[in-house]
């Protein structure tokens, strides 16, 4: 197993793309710290894969406090962590002049601001030992825009940046950052926010995911969760050491066009 021995944290572990990493990097001998907003699911998870659960609202800007209370004490009061997979994230639906300022304000603070954070954190000993990983699951939208996702596309558009920074800064520490940009993803998030797509267009909700959803791409499915997981655990691994700084599509050849 090609990660045994290392610690990683995932964040929205709880579920979806965030639940498959988490047991993805268990299968391959991470111990897996399952981070979720829910409580319940992260500890089913973590149940299940043998990890350490952690209950925190990334969007509340002292979740550092409350997470490192939920894990046992260390000596060492950094936050340890060989792998980091930034995955927490929610959808709002709504054109800019309807689209409420505090939720713009949330998405970043969970989107952006927890990943910037959770990077500080982890990084000093990632420098130490001379080894991490850091991958953000960002999406086809830090690469390209659609319309009513304006907090969306700009925190996954900002997340694609600070990745590109962390692995300028990581690589003469062995720390190496990269971002996964899948397309619509058979999650709970996808699936929550056909109502919302089919409310904001004016279509029906068997409508969405054909007209809206994949309409873009060139491959006509949902993507599942273990194909974005098997892309993290492959930048993870010893074959991914090499790639840092990139932005890789699972998008089904929407951004080829």
């Amino acid at each position: 197993m090609s990660l045994e021995g290392r610690t990683a944290i995932v964040t929205g572990a709880g579920s979806g793309i965030g639940r498959a990493c988490a047991r993805r990097l268990a299968a391959e001998g991470a111990h897996v710290v399952v981070a979720d907003i829910n409580a319940e699911a992260a500890g089913e998870v973590a149940a299940e894969i043998g990890g350490t659960p952690v209950a925190v609202d990334l969007s509340d800007p002292e979740f550092l406090v409350a997470w490192r209370g939920q894990l046992p004490p260390s000596p060492d009061t950094r936050l340890h962590a060989d792998i980091v997979v930034n995955n927490a994230g929610f959808q709002h639906v709504a054109p800019i002049e309807e689209f409420p300022p505090e939720v713009f304000s949330k998405i970043m603070r969970v989107m952006v601001e927890a990943p910037f954070l959770l990077a500080r954190a982890v990084l000093p000993g990632m420098y130490e030992r001379g080894w991490g990983r850091i991958v953000n699951i960002s999406s086809v939208h830090g690469l390209r825009a659609s319309p009513f996702k304006s907090a969306y596309v700009t925190a996954k558009h900002a997340l694609e940046g600070l990745s590109k920074v962390i692995a300028l800064e990581g690589a003469p520490h062995g720390v190496t950052s990269n971002c996964v940009n899948p397309a619509y993803v058979r999650t709970p998030l996808v699936e929550n926010q056909i109502a919302d797509q089919a409310r904001t267009h004016g279509i029906g909700e068997d409508e969405v995911v054909e007209q809206i959803m994949l309409a873009p791409a060139a491959i006509k499915r949902l993507i599942e969760p273990d194909e974005v997981a098997a892309m993290v655990a492959y930048l993870c691994g010893p074959q991914g050491s090499f790639v840092t700084g990139a932005s890789i599509p699972i998008d089904g050849g929407w951004s080829a066009r």
